[in-house]
């Protein structure tokens, strides 16, 4: 993978499926986690259920200066993984 997926929804919601290699960081814990976020290798794609989640956590590290996008829903990041 030449990108960082990371799956902003709960856990509960990442443990009832997620995509292999995907790290989970719950969008309410993103801002608290933010040195950690911008530590990991970029570009970071970020995915959820349906991309809204996704799209705050992009909005919000594009302003920090990440190389970063939404990637949507988790389903779709699988597909970007795994072809």
């Amino acid at each position: 993978m030449d990108f960082t997926l990371v799956d902003v929804r709960s856990v509960g919601e990442f443990m009832g499926g997620n995509v292999t290699g995907s790290v989970n960081i719950p969008l309410d814990e993103i801002v608290a986690r933010e040195e950690e976020v911008m530590g990991l290798k970029q570009p970071v794609v970020f995915c959820c259920a349906s991309g809204n989640r996704s799209g705050k956590a992009t909005d919000y590290f594009k302003s920090k200066g990440l190389e970063c996008e939404n990637g949507g829903g988790w389903m779709e990041g699988n597909q970007r993984v795994n072809g």
